[in-house]
């Protein structure tokens, strides 16, 4: 989707988006980029396949098993904030060439450890809580850099591209490790990951990134406090984010629990499964290209996760691959009807010298809703098992609907145009 309106848009930004979502790729420096993130968000996807995969062959614990994925997002809750600070007071380009480096040498570790097979359950949990934090002090940097890659006009494409390079990798990515799982193991996968930052890397050490007079100075504290503050007192930072945190709570259920719905259908099955809700998720972005303007974002949001909590519901019910793969496919469908919504709310609810420091609350509460929800879901599947697991998760998600007169998601022209360059 590019860009979130409703039937009081202004004239002139509905006027930028009736051209085309593609827009963006016919800029170098954004085409660029894009490309190389895809390659990397394909290693991204193939590293959680056999890192979840890799779980189920070390344990058949539902709670071990959810707490992969809480793993890689629990960093949200440690290092987020500061990673949002130090983003508006540093340098962006050096900050995500330290956090790529960091995550290429702790993917690399992991699969040398299982092709090794020394790798235990914790020491997998641990890697992967390291390679998250590396992930979590890249994510804010790495979403506030967008502006600084493509023109003003082409900021809410550019961000819902993004939305589309990561579910484009979500296809692509799961089935490849699957395949790559089943004939080479898991620690393959984690050194095909190491290898796919380096086009990432390679971007950013020949980017010449121009320098912002409004950078942050003074203390990291003061900075964070200043951007709580902010999120705090601006009525459309609060509602983007109780809106987010919401719908983060259930969402995280069906993911985390995914690899033990998959397994009677081996690691390529589960890979596949994956695939096919990143490629519902590439379908639902084509079709809000298409509604945008005539449904207001608040009726896509609602509707969206109506669907998402019933296909959450449904995969604890079936155990056949062909209804499991069509209930994934019109999950990610879903899924990228929220997410669209809610990551160009988030980008563009704050001015360009907070943008960081916003956007890591905005995180905090998606991924931190999203950690806590695995470990919470996993522990009631210990509990009570899979399918009463997720539709507990289906229940809270609808629940969260209500939150929807109260705080509604609005359009926001603001000014996304970075700041001027000092000469």
């Amino acid at each position: 989707m590019s860009g979130l309106v409703n039937t009081s848009m202004p004239a002139s930004l509905a006027k930028r988006h009736n051209g085309s979502p593609w827009a963006p790729l016919r800029e170098p420096l954004f085409h660029s980029l894009w490309v190389a993130a895809v390659i990397s968000y394909t290693g991204t996807w193939m590293q959680n396949v056999g890192a979840g995969w890799l779980m189920t062959q070390l344990t058949m614990s539902p709670l071990m098993v959810s707490l992969v994925q809480a793993a890689s997002l629990l960093p949200v809750f440690l290092v987020i904030l500061p990673a949002g600070a130090l983003a508006d007071m540093v340098d962006r380009r050096r900050l995500l060439l330290i956090t790529q480096g960091w995550m290429v040498v702790a993917a690399a570790a992991l699969g040398i450890m299982s092709l090794t097979r020394v790798v235990t359950p914790w020491t997998l949990l641990a890697f992967t809580f390291l390679l998250g934090i590396g992930a979590v002090m890249n994510d804010p940097a790495w979403q506030a850099i967008t502006p600084e890659v493509v023109s003003p006009s082409q900021h809410a494409p550019a961000v819902a591209l993004n939305s589309v390079g990561f579910n484009v990798a979500r296809a692509v990515g799961p089935a490849l490790g699957g395949m790559v799982i089943a004939v080479a193991g898991s620690g393959v996968a984690f050194l095909l990951n190491a290898a796919s930052f380096f086009g990432v890397i390679f971007f950013l050490y020949r980017w010449k990134r121009p320098h912002f007079p409004d950078m942050e100075t003074g203390r990291m504290s003061d900075a964070i406090l200043t951007g709580l503050r902010y999120a705090r007192g601006a009525p459309v930072v609060r509602c983007v984010l109780i809106r987010t945190g919401a719908f983060s709570l259930g969402a995280g259920a069906l993911l985390a629990l995914l690899p033990l719905i998959a397994r009677p259908h081996g690691a390529d099955g589960y890979g596949l499964l994956l695939g096919f809700f990143g490629l519902g998720a590439l379908a639902g972005a084509s079709v809000l290209h298409r509604l945008r303007g005539r449904i207001s974002v608040d009726g896509v949001v609602a509707f969206a996760i109506v669907v998402f909590a019933a296909m959450t519901f449904a995969a604890g019910q079936v155990e056949n691959f062909g209804w499991l793969s069509l209930i994934l496919f019109l999950g990610g469908t879903a899924w990228i009807g929220i997410l669209a919504c809610l990551n160009v709310a988030a980008q563009t609810m704050s001015p360009s010298f907070l943008r960081a420091r916003t956007l890591s609350v905005y995180l905090l509460v998606l991924q931190g809703g999203m950690a806590i929800g695995s470990a919470l879901w996993g522990a009631v599947a210990d509990k009570v098992g899979v399918p009463t697991a997720l539709l507990c998760s289906a229940f809270a998600m609808l629940a969260g609907l209500l939150t929807v007169k109260r705080y509604p998601l609005n359009s926001q022209e603001l000014t996304l145009e970075p700041a001027v360059a000092r000469d």
